[in-house]
């Protein structure tokens, strides 16, 4: 199995969209690029650990690639907002791929020149090495699924968020 992390606004709505995927084997919401050791959600919320929202993708790449996640992250938010996502607003919710190795690097680097091109507005996308992962308070932990939303792989029903 391989990592994958990832912000794209809230973590709620992206872990759904990631669990959907054949080859996901699991997922994790949590806190990554910030400056405090264990966050919580609340001091997140803040804006002064300067964390974002993430999730962390567990992966079979002999059945979905990297290539085919960050098709996923690109087309499940707006890369070229500032620090927002909808009516989600704060660093926390930034835009951000977390690479594990050279190849994710590559290819993130890739898809976003490849995005600017076709979307013809800047990307502002952060493309940065991994760090530490904080797992988040286990209430956000499929939360959309236990809200009833559909998980199951190959799901194309629209995602609802909600707070």
């Amino acid at each position: 199995m391989l990592k994958a992390t990832f912000a794209a606004g809230c973590f709620w709505s992206v872990e759904l969209v990631f669990q959907r995927e054949p080859g996901v084997q699991s997922t994790k919401v949590g806190y990554t690029g910030g400056i405090k050791e264990n966050p919580t959600y609340k001091e997140v919320c803040t804006g002064k650990t300067e964390h974002a929202e993430a999730v962390e993708v567990e992966y079979d790449p002999k059945v979905v690639s990297y290539e085919r996640l960050l098709e996923i992250f690109w087309h499940k938010h707006d890369p070229t907002t500032v620090n927002r996502q909808g009516g989600d607003i704060g660093t926390q919710y930034r835009s951000a791929i977390f690479y594990h190795n050279e190849r994710q690097r590559e290819l993130a680097e890739k898809t976003k020149a490849e995005q600017q091109a076709q979307l013809g507005k800047t990307v502002v996308t952060q493309i940065v090495p991994a760090q530490i992962f904080y797992v988040a308070e286990e209430y956000h932990q499929k939360y959309l699924e236990k809200g009833g939303q559909c998980s199951a792989k190959g799901c194309k029903d629209a995602i609802r968020c909600y707070g």
